[in-house]
């Protein structure tokens, strides 16, 4: 395969180099495709390049076909990350770690506990969804002493999994172009800006952009499960970091900066897990996230464009259905075939 430079031998041109982007992309030159990545930012410059990567699941409740999508896709995750580790030589932080939230009261208790029943049949069997007394030292405070514990939930390093899916699709014989002309057919994962200018191009209301905050602290808890509690995630990458975030911004200024919005998530993170306390603030990170009307991704064809495909709006869930959104995409864009979920559809 050649490097996706010649635009008369480029069957797919995918503007965008975050994880939908680049996870496109890999699946694409998987076919045989020759495949060019346009991305003005480079790998990551968006929203895919934060520092928290918490995979976690949605409650085993309620259960619908999108919720069952996740689940196949936080499975399939499984396999899915050390492949691109294998492909690109390099780590991605993936680590099935599995996550504990403090149970407050009776009604929590008692709606964790019938969750953990629907777990035991809508898992599979793959994993579970359990009231414990048995957590690390590490875990969030509990006024009831009890925690839910679920072994579906994951996590990975934002920056580190979009380096490695960049070096995964240089291997397979393409690169990240910082601008060049379209050929083929042509994937838009252009994240939340992409989302604002379809809106004004359709006139009418696709998405936008939410931003969120997050820090990094120095701390070494060891392997402990990703926490959830006050509605923060908490999650620990090793090597002396562990992730706390993040803010849900709809109006903000200032796409990249950080500011008190952050600080109170650090102080609320030391709150819930007090052995952060004394930790060193050593990095702050904000993006903005793509984030559609139906608060789900769209993949979907670009009305009036043949040949064109929108793949968009991961906001919170794009890591963990990137990979099993990319083959939907795919089809789409290169054989014209449409298995996308109807929820993943556009806006009406």
């Amino acid at each position: 395969m050649t490097k996706g430079r010649d635009l008369a031998t480029t069957d797919l041109t995918v503007r965008g180099a975050g994880v939908f982007g680049l996870t496109i992309a890999w699946e694409a030159l998987a076919r045989g495709a020759r495949v060019r990545v346009i991305d003005p930012r480079g790998p990551g410059g968006g929203a895919s390049g934060g520092v928290v990567g918490a995979l976690a699941p949605h409650a085993p409740e309620g259960w619908t076909a999108l919720k069952a999508f996740q689940l196949d896709c936080l499975l399939a995750a499984r396999s899915y990350w050390p492949q691109v580790e294998a492909a690109s030589g390099r780590s991605t932080g993936y680590r099935r770690s599995g996550r504990l939230q403090p149970l407050a009261g009776d009604k929590a208790l008692a709606r964790a506990r019938a969750r953990g029943i629907a777990a035991a049949t809508l898992w599979r069997g793959e994993a579970t969804w359990e009231v414990t007394a048995d957590v690390p030292e590490a875990a969030p405070v509990s006024e009831t002493g009890l925690w839910v514990h679920d072994t579906l939930s994951a996590q990975l390093d934002p920056a580190r999994a979009v380096a490695a899916l960049a070096a995964a699709v240089a291997a397979a014989g393409s690169e990240v172009l910082r601008e060049a002309g379209e050929a083929g057919a042509v994937v838009h994962a252009t994240g939340w800006e992409g989302l604002r200018d379809l809106s004004a191009t359709l006139r009418r209301e696709i998405g936008g952009g939410e931003k969120g905050q997050a820090a990094v602290l120095a701390a070494e808890p060891g392997e402990i499960p990703q926490l959830y509690a006050d509605r923060l995630h908490i999650v620990a990458h090793g090597a002396g970091r562990v992730a706390v975030g993040s803010t849900s911004e709809r109006a903000f200024e200032g796409a990249e900066t950080t500011d008190g919005e952050l600080d109170a998530v650090i102080d609320r993170a030391r709150s819930v897990a007090p052995w952060l306390r004394d930790a060193p603030v050593i990095g702050r990170w904000a993006g903005v996230r793509p984030r559609a009307v139906t608060r789900q991704p769209v993949v979907a064809p670009w009305p009036g464009r043949p040949g064109h495909v929108i793949a968009n709006g991961g906001f919170k869930t794009g890591f963990a259905l990137a990979p099993g959104l990319a083959p939907l995409a795919v089809d789409l864009a290169l054989e014209g075939t449409d298995r996308v979920p109807e929820g993943f559809g556009l806006p009406l």
